[in-house]
């Protein structure tokens, strides 16, 4: 297998290739999931564009009422990163259940939402605050909610000739929590399953006024658990509203294996 290495400086000259090539490329971040697929040959593009060089997407910032994170941030930099640590506590957390600290080394961000893997660490956390994506090309940019950014597994939204540039994460309001949750046989391994719950209470603290739950490794793409959320919205919360949450999509997730075992 050979394929041409193509090493753009920028943004503009990396879009500039991808429109020029599309199908016929592929795009190289940390490398952690394309070098395998390319040893193995599961791949065989013409080109590999690599985006090592574009250091104009490594950036953590506060932006008013939302963090911005550069698609090409590694992971091990989100995850000691002192303003994510303090504003947005939850990804901090999810980075550290992400593999091993040499994969959180050169894994990128960026790389690992668009390699949209259903197990993935950090998708069902971002979900659940609510994050959205905006995407580059020479056509322009397009931002694009991330529960509606994966269509199936390895699969998203994104056209042949867009490049994810960058992840918007509004910060939490007050009276609001999230917590991540990964069941592994091995730390460091693929979940079994994985959850990402956000509640939203009100000026008392005592009713939830709005809720998110987002499930990982259990189906094509991170799970929305609708039903869930609709059964605690609106409920004083406490610890028996939360495991009748549970056990709601637990009960739904089961009836849906038994129609596809069938």
């Amino acid at each position: 297998m050979t394929y041409e290495l193509l090493e753009p400086q920028s943004l503009e000259e990396a879009c500039s290739l991808l429109a020029k090539h599309k199908e016929e490329a592929k795009l190289l971040a940390g490398g952690q999931s394309l070098v395998p697929l390319l040893k193995g040959r599961y791949i065989l593009p013409d080109y590999v564009i690599n985006l090592k060089n574009l250091q104009e997407l490594e950036y953590i910032r506060e932006d008013g009422n939302c963090i911005r994170i550069g698609a090409m941030t590694v992971h091990r930099d989100l995850e000691k990163s002192p303003l994510i640590m303090d504003k947005l506590p939850v990804l901090a957390e999810a980075e550290k259940w992400l593999a091993q600290v040499q994969i959180r080394n050169w894994g990128t961000v960026g790389g690992a939402i668009s390699h949209a893997d259903p197990a993935g660490d950090l998708a069902p956390s971002l979900i659940a605050l609510g994050a959205k994506v905006i995407a580059a090309s020479t056509r322009g940019e397009r931002t694009i909610p991330l529960d509606e950014f994966f269509v199936n597994i390895f699969t998203t939204v994104l056209e042949p000739d867009e490049i994810l540039k960058e992840i918007e994460v509004p910060l939490p309001p007050p009276n609001s929590g999230i917590a991540y949750r990964k069941e592994t046989v091995l730390a460091g391994d693929y979940p079994i399953v994985s959850v990402a719950a956000a509640i939203f209470l009100d000026e008392k603290r005592e009713i939830i006024k709005d809720a998110q739950i987002v499930l990982g490794a259990a189906g094509m793409t991170p799970v929305i658990a609708k039903e869930a959320v609709k059964a605690i919205v609106g409920q004083k919360a406490n610890s028996e509203l939360a495991e009748k949450a549970g056990e709601l999509e637990a009960k739904r997730r089961t009836r849906r294996q038994t129609c596809w075992d069938l």
